[in-house]
């Protein structure tokens, strides 16, 4: 099972953040330093220094260019951290000639987020998600390239370096956990199947929260549920899928669910791993897209997170369910506000401004929401004999009662309802339709 590197207290980190000068940059420099620094921090590392490094083409063998492989190494040399990531994705071969020239222990960004998630995950399938999808990262990296380190390293994850375990285990070794961890996974996911299918017997809609990671998708979460759901400014604060039950304004319940966070870049083989998770948003009835409008780039995370749905087969533009969260009002000026208003009624999607953290907005969503679950209701009549308490506290419970008109045998009731809560009250209480 993977378990994340044990840091001492405080160790440092030294960031490289290289800048393609032949790619339009999409967000600010300053915010994507601040998401690097802050993807460090999420594992207690203490970042002592950023450096920004502007490069034309990428060195086959070692990523940067000479001249700045040694100015990077005399800095590290002053500065003595312990750690130096660098944000982006470097092969096996570049990681290892950076550590065999810096003497010091590298990881790049698929790495550190890799590492994020090993120490945030918590349910069985969320740990063999992490389990599957850091073994495919070391597969390369664990034999071949640390074989070179002369000083043996502690830790059991990756990051820690190879250690006397990590340098026994051979190709075949991890092919073989690699393929246990995969049965065990098609387990967890026919356990989670049967859960899903006892959910479809209490027909509730499934409202889905997605969003750019430390968006306040938790908060939001939490505000609506009154759960006590973990949730901090971290990236990745969640991992593990949470589901409970909402209360909405027109008498019908649904189930929000909160899912992990999205980010630019997001590594290949978290994507495999997490796809059978991820895939459950597409079965969601509304899925809220939280947005921080408290960035400077909220949108270059916003088309991130579109990406990532397209690829999941949401049609974003087109599809129906989806309601735009703008979250965090609370932190913007008079005129950021102003702004924002104007572009929530030009929208042609249903867009919200809120503050999760204040609770500010929540109702209207929450009105939001049942206008597009009522879309798949409609409005019966049941005439309920008198007797039948059961059946009439049930339509109370689980519809919108209209109109009601009492009888001395028998009462006769509209109420509006969804199909799948209208076919479980006439297979549960052996009612029809009513003219």
């Amino acid at each position: 099972m993977y378990i994340g590197t044990q840091y001492q207290e405080r160790d440092k980190a030294y960031i490289i953040q290289p800048i393609d000068k032949n790619k339009p940059v999409t967000r600010d420099i300053d915010d994507i330093v601040e998401e690097a620094e802050g993807l460090a921090r999420a594992i207690d590392l203490d970042v002592i220094h950023t450096r920004i490094t502007k490069f034309s083409k990428i060195q086959t063998g070692s990523f940067f260019g000479k001249g700045t492989r040694l100015e990077i190494g005399k800095h590290l040399n002053k500065l003595e951290p312990s750690i130096v990531i660098v944000n982006a994705s470097l092969s096996p071969i570049q990681q290892r000639n950076l550590e065999k020239e810096w003497n010091i222990k590298i990881i790049d960004r698929t790495g550190l987020i890799l590492e994020i998630f090993g120490a945030r995950a918590q349910t069985k399938e969320g740990r063999l998600q992490v389990d599957l999808a850091a073994l495919e990262y070391q597969r390369s990296r664990l034999v071949r390239s640390w074989t070179h380190l002369e000083r043996q390293r502690g830790g059991s994850g990756f990051m820690g370096g190879p250690g006397e375990r990590q340098i026994e285990i051979d190709r075949r070794l991890i092919a073989e956990r690699i393929t246990r961890i995969k049965k065990e996974l098609q387990d967890v996911k026919r356990t989670r199947k049967l859960g899903s299918e006892s959910r479809a017997r209490i027909p509730l809609p499934i409202v889905s929260l997605v969003g750019y990671t430390n968006a306040g998708k938790s908060t939001l979460f939490n505000k609506m549920t009154k759960a006590n759901v973990f949730a901090e400014d971290l990236p990745f604060a969640t991992l593990d899928p949470t589901m409970r039950n909402i209360g909405l304004p027109n008498n019908q319940k649904a189930i929000l669910a909160d899912t992990v966070g999205f980010i630019s870049d997001l590594p290949t083989h978290l994507v495999a791993a997490f796809r059978a998770t991820l895939e459950q948003i597409t079965q969601a009835e509304v899925i809220l897209h939280v947005i921080d409008v408290s960035r400077d780039d909220y949108m270059a995370q916003k088309n991130d997170v579109i990406e990532i749905l397209r690829n999941l087969g949401v049609e974003y533009e087109t599809d129906e369910r989806i309601i735009e969260v703008y979250n965090k009002v609370d932190q913007l000026d008079q005129d950021l506000l102003d702004e924002f208003r104007r572009l929530c009624k030009t929208s042609h999607k249903p867009s919200l401004l809120i503050s999760a953290a204040r609770g500010q907005g929540v109702e209207e969503l929450l009105e939001n929401i049942s206008q597009i679950t009522a879309r798949n209701s409609q409005l019966v009549t049941y005439k309920i004999r008198i007797e039948d308490g059961k059946a009439l506290s049930w339509l109370y419970a689980n519809g919108d009662v209209i109109s009601r008109d009492d009888g001395e045998q028998s009462l006769v009731i509209s109420v509006n309802m969804g199909n799948a809560h209208m076919k479980k009250f006439e297979d549960k209480f052996n009612y029809s339709t009513h003219s």
